[in-house]
């Protein structure tokens, strides 16, 4: 079981979100991995996570930089796995400079808020990736790599929205669509 915590995930427009949903189905349906749809996860790349969150500190940061930002092209390229216990599988969207500066920029809003950012997540460290499979048999990685190789990768779209959810259970805490301008500066 995953231990408890909180992160910031970048969620997609319908269109990609429904590609990544494919491979999951697919891994479920051959009982590869079935560990996302369970925990009620959604199509995500994740930004930061820790295991305490200042959430009202956190929501204003998020709304603030939501409305700094437009949708995010996004554009999955390769696949590939963690070299962790937990046998992740993953798709690898093209680490553009704007996904880049996106991460970068985000760093900078919560850092500036005193809130510290853990090694993997900091912008020379960060691994962007787009989970498909999780606790993967062993035996059965390689099956799960051909089924994903068979997804007709490259795919397209856009990174749409920015959320603060909670885990295990995933359940969303708020979120927030980029690139809209609700809050006026003075």
């Amino acid at each position: 079981m995953s231990q408890q915590g909180y992160a910031i995930e970048l969620y997609f427009d319908p269109a990609l979100e429904n590609q990544v949903l494919k491979a999951w189905n697919i891994l479920a349906r051959r009982q590869i991995s079935t560990q996302l749809i369970e925990i009620e996860s959604r199509p995500h790349l994740t930004l930061f996570s820790s295991p305490f969150m200042d959430i009202t500190k956190l929501e204003n940061i998020l709304r603030n930089f939501a409305t700094k930002q437009e949708p995010l092209p996004v554009c999955f390229s390769s696949i590939g796995s963690l070299p962790n216990a937990t046998n992740a599988l993953f798709l690898g969207p093209t680490p553009t400079l704007s996904l880049l500066q996106f991460h970068s920029q985000l760093c900078d809003a919560i850092k500036k808020e005193g809130i510290e950012i853990g090694e993997e997540h900091c912008p020379d460290y960060w691994i962007p990736y787009c989970p498909v499979a999780e606790e993967v048999p062993r035996t059965r990685l390689a099956e799960a790599f051909n089924v994903l190789r068979d997804l007709k990768l490259p795919v397209s779209g856009y990174a749409m929205d920015i959320s603060l959810v909670e885990y295990p259970p995933v359940r969303e805490l708020f979120s927030f669509t980029l690139g809209t301008h609700q809050i006026t500066e003075v």
